[in-house]
């Protein structure tokens, strides 16, 4: 249980997306900013719940496969890296999100398809309820830390969180390249038997 655990906080990740959150939601206050954390933290959860009960089948269903999730999510992600790491090009409108609901904070940040996948392969590996509990406490820990995470971006200062926010961007490019690689990787060597 505490590998799993540590494995799912590991790729939540809450490190990496306070500072990307917070420069996404930079137009509100802090107490605003720490209740859309915690309600997309919670909504994050719970489609990584979903995930754990009916992912596999619902992804069977549509007749998708876990690489076409990689590949998608990394796309998505690179466009939104790009407008951190060129403010002029975002693809994420700063007027639309105010107050987002689920895009782009629940999934793909927080519920990425890194982390779906991941829990497909958990969910089949081991006890589904263990996969579960595993999931409540890591993403209850990752919450916290972002519910948190305002003051340590008041912290840093504008010209502090904007270097960071650029940092981050060019650490999500690398990401969504290699989630792409990974399903083009993956489909290859599904295909190849």
């Amino acid at each position: 249980m505490l590998q799993i655990v540590l494995l799912l906080f590991i790729v939540l990740d809450p490190f990496g997306n306070l500072v990307t959150i917070n420069s996404l939601l930079h137009n509100l206050d802090a107490k605003k900013r720490r209740n859309v954390m915690l309600r997309e933290s919670l909504i994050a959860m719970l489609i990584l719940l979903a995930s754990v009960f009916a992912g596999g089948p619902i992804m069977s269903a549509l007749g998708l496969k876990p690489y076409a999730l990689g590949i998608a999510g990394g796309i998505v992600l690179f466009m939104i890296a790009m407008g951190m790491v060129f403010p002029a090009r975002r693809m994420v409108d700063e007027e639309d999100v105010g107050d987002p609901v689920i895009v782009p904070i629940a999934m793909p940040f927080i519920a990425g398809p890194s982390t779906i996948s991941l829990i497909l392969l958990l969910a089949e590996k081991h006890d589904r309820w263990t996969v579960a509990m595993a999931v409540l406490i890591a993403g209850t820990i990752s919450a916290l830390i972002l519910t948190l995470s305002p003051a340590i971006y008041a912290f840093l200062g504008h010209r502090g969180s904007r270097a960071m926010e650029r940092l981050m961007g060019m650490l999500l490019v690398m990401m969504s390249v290699q989630m792409v690689l990974d399903g083009i990787q993956a489909y290859l060597l599904t295909n190849a038997r």
